[in-house]
Protein backbone atom coordinates (compact mmCIF):
# COMPACT_ATOMS: atom_id res chain seq x y z
CA UNK A 1 0.00 0.00 0.00
CA UNK A 2 1.50 3.39 -0.81
CA UNK A 3 2.51 5.58 2.18
CA UNK A 4 0.12 8.24 1.57
CA UNK A 5 -2.70 5.93 1.10
CA UNK A 6 -1.22 4.47 4.21
CA UNK A 7 -1.66 6.95 6.06
CA UNK A 8 -5.08 8.34 5.20
CA UNK A 9 -6.64 4.70 6.07
CA UNK A 10 -4.64 4.31 9.63
CA UNK A 11 -5.62 8.58 10.28
CA UNK A 12 -8.96 7.15 9.39
CA UNK A 13 -9.65 4.32 10.90
CA UNK A 14 -7.94 5.95 14.31
CA UNK A 15 -10.80 8.29 13.96
CA UNK A 16 -13.64 5.15 13.33
CA UNK A 17 -12.31 3.42 16.49
CA UNK A 18 -13.11 6.55 18.30
CA UNK A 19 -16.81 6.91 16.83
CA UNK A 20 -17.22 3.51 17.35
CA UNK A 21 -16.27 4.11 21.09
CA UNK A 22 -18.59 6.95 21.25
CA UNK A 23 -21.68 4.73 19.92
CA UNK A 24 -20.79 2.14 22.41
CA UNK A 25 -21.00 4.98 25.19
CA UNK A 26 -24.27 6.32 23.40
CA UNK A 27 -25.87 2.83 23.77
CA UNK A 28 -24.33 2.22 27.46
CA UNK A 29 -26.17 5.23 28.26
CA UNK A 30 -29.28 4.48 26.72
CA UNK A 31 -29.24 7.18 23.94
CA UNK A 32 -31.88 8.54 21.71
CA UNK A 33 -32.42 5.77 18.73
CA UNK A 34 -31.85 7.71 15.68
CA UNK A 35 -29.00 9.51 17.53
CA UNK A 36 -27.26 6.07 18.09
CA UNK A 37 -27.95 5.40 13.80
CA UNK A 38 -27.02 8.63 12.56
CA UNK A 39 -23.26 8.16 14.16
CA UNK A 40 -23.51 4.28 12.90
CA UNK A 41 -24.13 5.76 9.98
CA UNK A 42 -21.42 7.99 9.88
CA UNK A 43 -18.99 5.25 10.45
CA UNK A 44 -20.31 3.09 7.69
CA UNK A 45 -19.53 6.10 5.52
CA UNK A 46 -16.51 6.79 6.86
CA UNK A 47 -15.63 3.07 6.61
CA UNK A 48 -16.23 3.21 2.64
CA UNK A 49 -14.04 6.06 2.04
CA UNK A 50 -11.32 3.93 3.82
CA UNK A 51 -12.51 0.79 1.45
CA UNK A 52 -12.34 2.88 -1.96
CA UNK A 53 -8.83 4.08 -1.02
CA UNK A 54 -7.31 0.53 -0.49
CA UNK A 55 -9.21 -0.59 -4.01
CA UNK A 56 -7.66 2.13 -5.64
CA UNK A 57 -4.36 1.14 -4.48
CA UNK A 58 -5.10 -1.99 -5.14
CA UNK A 59 -5.93 -1.56 -8.75
CA UNK A 60 -3.17 1.25 -9.22
CA UNK A 61 -0.22 -0.89 -7.66
CA UNK A 62 -1.51 -4.61 -8.00
CA UNK A 63 -3.72 -4.91 -10.89
CA UNK A 64 -1.63 -2.77 -12.89
CA UNK A 65 1.08 -4.73 -11.69
CA UNK A 66 -0.45 -7.57 -13.16
CA UNK A 67 -1.41 -6.42 -16.60
CA UNK A 68 1.92 -4.68 -16.76
CA UNK A 69 3.05 -8.82 -16.70
CA UNK A 70 1.71 -9.66 -19.27
CA UNK A 71 0.97 -12.95 -17.19
CA UNK A 72 -2.42 -14.24 -18.31
CA UNK A 73 -2.95 -16.13 -15.20
CA UNK A 74 -2.21 -13.39 -13.16
CA UNK A 75 -4.10 -11.27 -14.68
CA UNK A 76 -7.19 -13.27 -14.58
CA UNK A 77 -6.66 -13.74 -10.76
CA UNK A 78 -6.70 -10.10 -10.24
CA UNK A 79 -9.80 -9.70 -12.23
CA UNK A 80 -11.58 -12.36 -10.37
CA UNK A 81 -10.50 -11.28 -7.16
CA UNK A 82 -11.55 -7.57 -7.77
CA UNK A 83 -14.75 -9.29 -8.89
CA UNK A 84 -15.10 -11.21 -5.88
CA UNK A 85 -14.74 -7.94 -3.35
CA UNK A 86 -16.64 -6.14 -5.43
CA UNK A 87 -19.55 -8.68 -5.08
CA UNK A 88 -19.14 -8.84 -1.21
CA UNK A 89 -19.41 -4.72 -1.08
CA UNK A 90 -22.48 -4.47 -2.28
CA UNK A 91 -24.05 -7.21 0.59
Amino acid sequence: MEKTTSDFCLKRLTKIEGQVRGIARMVDEKRYCIDIITQISAVRAALRKVEEAVLKDHVGHCVEHAIASGNAAEQRKKVAELMEVLARSDR
